[in-house]
């Protein structure tokens, strides 16, 4: 088995692919995820079913509630915007959905373990092309917490292999994701993208995740195998 990864795993079809990405380049993926008192929690669960059909070397899911703060309406009482297609979606503001400060913060338990595992890669899967206009998914973001992560880590100071950030989804579509996605043999029936979930799991196919994933599986010509609540998406 190769040397260790940190994978950051949501169970969602960016994430899924990041892992079966980081595995194909030979590393030991270890896959983290967060019950961080999202909504979709049932992602979790997808988390869950991914990191055991892709093989994971280890998968841990860690706890924290950012429903103290708030702020989301992902973490809160506030709804999750609903449109009947992408071109309703204001693409110039941050939405509601966005949760302060949330990469960062889940950037920094990979951080650290990955200096508990002893690895100097850390994998994620931000994409800055079909994504809903977060600030923690673009590219200086992500190449400044690389910076920050070599100064904040023993590995950096004792002049160790420096840690690296990867980010190999960022210049992608959905589309191209996807079609990455089924070439290393992922099973996109297993993941859970939606931001608001039914009791029974089934997507809502109008979160602004829901649009992306559908319009991601529209363009690269394939069914998008999840079951969505609206028959007709």
């Amino acid at each position: 088995m190769g040397r260790p990864a940190i994978v950051l795993l949501s169970g969602g079809l960016d994430s899924t692919t990041v892992l079966a990405v980081a595995k194909d380049q030979g590393f030991a993926p270890h896959a983290l995820s967060f019950r961080y008192g999202q909504r979709h929690s049932i992602e979790l669960e997808a988390a869950e079913r991914v990191a055991k059909a892709l093989g994971a070397a280890g998968h841990v899911t860690a706890d924290i509630d950012l429903r103290v703060f708030g702020g989301s309406a992902l973490t809160s009482d506030i709804s999750v915007p609903k449109h009947d297609s992408l071109d309703e979606v204001d693409a110039s503001s941050i939405p509601v959905t966005y949760v302060p400060a949330r990469n960062t913060i889940f950037l920094s338990f990979a951080l650290a373990y990955a200096e508990v595992v002893g690895a100097t890669d850390i994998f994620t899967g931000v994409t800055a092309v079909d994504y809903s206009g977060y600030p923690d998914c673009r590219p200086e973001y992500m190449a400044a917490y690389e910076r920050m992560a070599n100064l904040a880590t023993r590995a950096g100071v004792e002049g160790g292999t420096p840690l690296r950030l990867h980010s190999p989804l960022i210049e992608m579509s959905k589309a191209d994701i996807i079609r990455q996605g089924l070439r290393l043999g992922v099973d996109y029936s297993i993941t859970s993208s939606c931001y608001d979930p039914d009791d029974q799991g089934l997507a809502c196919g109008r979160c602004d995740t829901c649009l992306l994933r559908l319009k991601g599986f529209s363009e690269a010509g394939v069914t998008d195998p999840v079951t969505y609540r609206n028959a007709s998406t």
